[in-house]
Protein backbone atom coordinates (compact mmCIF):
# COMPACT_ATOMS: atom_id res chain seq x y z
CA UNK A 1 0.00 0.00 0.00
CA UNK A 2 1.40 3.38 -0.99
CA UNK A 3 1.87 6.19 1.51
CA UNK A 4 -0.95 8.12 -0.18
CA UNK A 5 -3.39 5.24 0.23
CA UNK A 6 -2.36 4.86 3.89
CA UNK A 7 -3.12 8.52 4.51
CA UNK A 8 -6.52 8.27 2.77
CA UNK A 9 -7.41 5.13 4.74
CA UNK A 10 -6.35 6.84 7.96
CA UNK A 11 -8.53 9.86 7.20
CA UNK A 12 -11.51 7.62 6.34
CA UNK A 13 -11.04 5.66 9.59
CA UNK A 14 -10.81 8.90 11.61
CA UNK A 15 -13.97 10.29 10.00
CA UNK A 16 -15.74 6.99 10.68
CA UNK A 17 -14.71 7.07 14.35
CA UNK A 18 -15.90 10.67 14.69
CA UNK A 19 -19.21 9.77 13.07
CA UNK A 20 -19.67 6.78 15.42
CA UNK A 21 -18.82 8.98 18.40
CA UNK A 22 -21.33 11.66 17.41
CA UNK A 23 -24.00 9.06 16.68
CA UNK A 24 -23.45 7.37 20.06
CA UNK A 25 -23.60 10.70 21.87
CA UNK A 26 -26.86 11.60 20.12
CA UNK A 27 -28.44 8.22 20.79
CA UNK A 28 -27.32 8.28 24.43
CA UNK A 29 -28.46 11.88 25.00
CA UNK A 30 -31.94 11.08 23.70
CA UNK A 31 -32.01 7.77 25.57
CA UNK A 32 -32.38 5.75 22.38
CA UNK A 33 -29.83 3.18 23.53
CA UNK A 34 -31.70 0.53 25.54
CA UNK A 35 -30.81 0.63 29.23
CA UNK A 36 -31.99 -1.41 32.17
CA UNK A 37 -34.06 0.58 34.62
CA UNK A 38 -33.98 -0.14 38.33
CA UNK A 39 -36.46 -0.05 41.19
CA UNK A 40 -36.34 1.75 44.52
CA UNK A 41 -36.11 -1.59 46.31
CA UNK A 42 -32.79 -2.32 44.62
CA UNK A 43 -31.36 0.67 46.49
CA UNK A 44 -33.17 -0.10 49.76
CA UNK A 45 -35.39 2.92 49.23
CA UNK A 46 -38.92 2.90 50.60
CA UNK A 47 -41.42 4.34 48.12
CA UNK A 48 -43.57 7.00 49.76
CA UNK A 49 -47.30 6.93 49.14
CA UNK A 50 -49.86 9.62 49.90
CA UNK A 51 -52.38 9.37 52.72
CA UNK A 52 -54.88 10.92 50.29
CA UNK A 53 -56.87 9.21 47.56
CA UNK A 54 -58.70 12.28 46.29
CA UNK A 55 -60.67 10.59 43.52
CA UNK A 56 -61.35 7.53 45.69
CA UNK A 57 -60.20 5.06 43.04
CA UNK A 58 -58.22 2.93 45.46
CA UNK A 59 -54.90 4.45 44.34
CA UNK A 60 -53.09 7.07 46.42
CA UNK A 61 -52.48 10.53 44.96
CA UNK A 62 -48.73 10.19 44.40
CA UNK A 63 -49.20 6.97 42.47
CA UNK A 64 -52.06 8.53 40.51
CA UNK A 65 -49.78 11.45 39.57
CA UNK A 66 -47.15 8.97 38.38
CA UNK A 67 -49.62 6.87 36.40
CA UNK A 68 -51.26 9.93 34.86
CA UNK A 69 -47.89 11.31 33.75
CA UNK A 70 -46.92 7.91 32.35
CA UNK A 71 -50.19 7.70 30.46
CA UNK A 72 -49.36 11.05 28.86
CA UNK A 73 -45.82 9.88 28.07
CA UNK A 74 -47.12 6.75 26.37
CA UNK A 75 -49.73 8.80 24.50
CA UNK A 76 -46.78 10.80 23.09
CA UNK A 77 -48.62 14.05 22.48
CA UNK A 78 -47.21 16.22 19.73
CA UNK A 79 -45.14 19.02 21.23
CA UNK A 80 -47.08 22.20 20.49
CA UNK A 81 -47.57 25.19 22.78
CA UNK A 82 -50.39 26.80 20.80
CA UNK A 83 -52.72 29.07 22.76
CA UNK A 84 -56.24 27.67 23.10
CA UNK A 85 -59.39 29.50 24.10
CA UNK A 86 -60.71 27.57 27.07
CA UNK A 87 -57.17 26.65 28.06
CA UNK A 88 -57.02 22.96 27.28
CA UNK A 89 -55.24 21.74 24.15
CA UNK A 90 -56.56 18.72 22.19
CA UNK A 91 -55.68 15.32 23.65
CA UNK A 92 -52.95 14.73 21.08
CA UNK A 93 -51.24 18.08 21.72
CA UNK A 94 -49.10 19.06 24.69
CA UNK A 95 -46.03 20.65 26.23
CA UNK A 96 -44.24 20.02 29.52
CA UNK A 97 -46.92 21.71 31.64
CA UNK A 98 -49.64 19.58 30.06
CA UNK A 99 -47.96 16.50 31.53
CA UNK A 100 -48.55 18.00 34.98
CA UNK A 101 -52.21 19.00 34.79
CA UNK A 102 -53.02 15.71 33.07
CA UNK A 103 -51.26 13.85 35.87
CA UNK A 104 -53.36 15.80 38.38
CA UNK A 105 -56.48 15.05 36.36
CA UNK A 106 -55.67 11.36 36.77
CA UNK A 107 -55.82 11.88 40.55
CA UNK A 108 -59.10 13.77 40.31
CA UNK A 109 -57.85 17.36 40.61
CA UNK A 110 -58.55 20.28 38.29
CA UNK A 111 -55.14 21.93 38.48
CA UNK A 112 -56.21 24.66 36.07
CA UNK A 113 -58.99 25.85 38.37
CA UNK A 114 -56.77 25.58 41.43
CA UNK A 115 -54.05 27.68 39.80
CA UNK A 116 -56.54 30.22 38.42
CA UNK A 117 -58.16 30.58 41.85
CA UNK A 118 -54.81 31.07 43.55
CA UNK A 119 -53.80 33.71 41.02
CA UNK A 120 -57.11 35.50 41.52
CA UNK A 121 -56.72 35.47 45.31
CA UNK A 122 -53.01 36.27 45.49
CA UNK A 123 -52.10 38.04 42.27
CA UNK A 124 -49.00 39.68 43.73
CA UNK A 125 -47.45 36.25 44.29
CA UNK A 126 -47.42 35.61 40.53
CA UNK A 127 -45.01 38.13 38.95
CA UNK A 128 -45.08 36.41 35.55
CA UNK A 129 -48.79 37.07 35.20
CA UNK A 130 -47.94 40.78 34.96
CA UNK A 131 -51.23 41.75 36.56
CA UNK A 132 -53.15 40.47 33.52
CA UNK A 133 -54.42 37.02 34.48
CA UNK A 134 -55.36 34.83 31.53
CA UNK A 135 -57.10 31.55 32.50
CA UNK A 136 -56.56 30.31 28.95
CA UNK A 137 -52.81 29.94 29.47
CA UNK A 138 -51.71 30.73 33.05
CA UNK A 139 -51.87 27.09 34.18
CA UNK A 140 -49.66 26.08 31.23
CA UNK A 141 -46.81 28.39 32.20
CA UNK A 142 -43.95 26.88 34.19
CA UNK A 143 -43.21 30.01 36.29
CA UNK A 144 -46.84 30.05 37.46
CA UNK A 145 -46.82 26.36 38.34
CA UNK A 146 -43.56 26.86 40.23
CA UNK A 147 -45.18 29.60 42.33
CA UNK A 148 -48.26 27.47 42.90
CA UNK A 149 -46.30 24.46 44.14
CA UNK A 150 -44.06 26.66 46.29
CA UNK A 151 -47.21 27.97 47.94
CA UNK A 152 -49.23 24.77 48.21
CA UNK A 153 -46.77 21.91 47.85
CA UNK A 154 -43.97 20.67 50.07
CA UNK A 155 -40.57 21.99 48.96
CA UNK A 156 -37.95 19.25 49.05
CA UNK A 157 -34.21 18.84 48.57
CA UNK A 158 -32.44 19.85 45.36
CA UNK A 159 -29.52 17.52 46.17
CA UNK A 160 -29.82 14.63 43.72
CA UNK A 161 -27.29 12.63 45.72
CA UNK A 162 -30.01 12.09 48.31
CA UNK A 163 -31.73 9.62 46.00
CA UNK A 164 -34.13 8.35 48.66
CA UNK A 165 -35.76 11.79 48.84
CA UNK A 166 -36.68 11.81 45.15
CA UNK A 167 -39.96 9.94 44.92
CA UNK A 168 -42.49 8.95 42.24
CA UNK A 169 -45.06 11.66 41.59
CA UNK A 170 -42.80 14.51 42.76
CA UNK A 171 -42.88 17.64 40.59
CA UNK A 172 -39.58 19.07 39.32
CA UNK A 173 -38.88 22.48 37.74
CA UNK A 174 -35.77 23.56 35.86
CA UNK A 175 -34.07 26.84 35.02
CA UNK A 176 -34.78 26.15 31.35
CA UNK A 177 -38.47 26.90 32.09
CA UNK A 178 -39.23 23.21 32.05
CA UNK A 179 -41.23 20.94 34.34
CA UNK A 180 -41.77 17.22 34.78
CA UNK A 181 -42.84 14.48 37.17
CA UNK A 182 -40.63 11.80 38.68
CA UNK A 183 -40.99 8.18 37.63
CA UNK A 184 -40.70 5.08 39.81
CA UNK A 185 -37.94 3.88 37.45
CA UNK A 186 -34.34 4.69 38.36
CA UNK A 187 -30.96 4.59 36.64
CA UNK A 188 -27.99 2.53 37.80
CA UNK A 189 -27.10 5.24 40.33
CA UNK A 190 -30.58 5.29 41.81
CA UNK A 191 -31.51 8.63 40.25
CA UNK A 192 -35.18 8.62 39.17
CA UNK A 193 -36.25 8.87 35.57
CA UNK A 194 -38.13 12.01 34.52
CA UNK A 195 -41.51 11.99 32.80
CA UNK A 196 -41.71 15.12 30.67
CA UNK A 197 -42.38 16.52 27.23
CA UNK A 198 -39.86 18.62 25.37
CA UNK A 199 -40.60 16.95 22.05
CA UNK A 200 -38.04 14.17 22.65
CA UNK A 201 -38.49 10.57 21.40
CA UNK A 202 -38.84 8.98 24.87
CA UNK A 203 -41.03 10.84 27.36
CA UNK A 204 -40.11 8.71 30.41
CA UNK A 205 -36.36 8.64 30.50
CA UNK A 206 -33.11 8.96 32.43
CA UNK A 207 -33.06 12.72 31.99
CA UNK A 208 -33.25 14.34 35.43
CA UNK A 209 -29.56 15.27 35.40
CA UNK A 210 -29.49 16.05 31.68
CA UNK A 211 -31.70 19.12 32.05
CA UNK A 212 -30.45 22.52 33.15
CA UNK A 213 -30.33 23.51 36.82
CA UNK A 214 -33.07 22.04 39.00
CA UNK A 215 -34.89 24.99 40.57
CA UNK A 216 -37.70 23.24 42.41
CA UNK A 217 -38.62 19.85 43.86
CA UNK A 218 -42.17 19.62 45.18
CA UNK A 219 -44.59 17.07 46.57
CA UNK A 220 -48.30 17.84 46.51
CA UNK A 221 -49.80 16.55 49.75
CA UNK A 222 -53.49 17.41 49.69
CA UNK A 223 -53.79 16.60 53.40
CA UNK A 224 -51.79 19.76 54.09
CA UNK A 225 -53.88 21.99 51.80
CA UNK A 226 -57.09 23.75 52.83
CA UNK A 227 -59.87 21.60 51.41
CA UNK A 228 -61.58 24.75 50.14
CA UNK A 229 -58.63 25.20 47.76
CA UNK A 230 -58.91 21.71 46.28
CA UNK A 231 -61.04 21.56 43.16
CA UNK A 232 -62.20 18.30 41.62
CA UNK A 233 -61.76 17.58 37.92
CA UNK A 234 -64.77 18.38 35.78
CA UNK A 235 -65.28 18.22 32.05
Amino acid sequence: MTQRKKVICGIIFLVFCIFIGIAYHYLDYYNLIPKKSHTAEEFNITTITSSVDYNKNGIDDYTDFLLGARKEAEHHSKYDGTYYVGGYPPDNIGVCTDVVWRAFKNAGYCLKDMVDTDIKNTLDAYPKVNYSPDPNIDFRRVPNLKVYFERHGISLTLDTNKIEEWQPGDIITFSSTHIGILSDKRNSDGVPYLIHNSGQPNREEDALLKQKEITGHYRFDASKVDTALLIAWHE
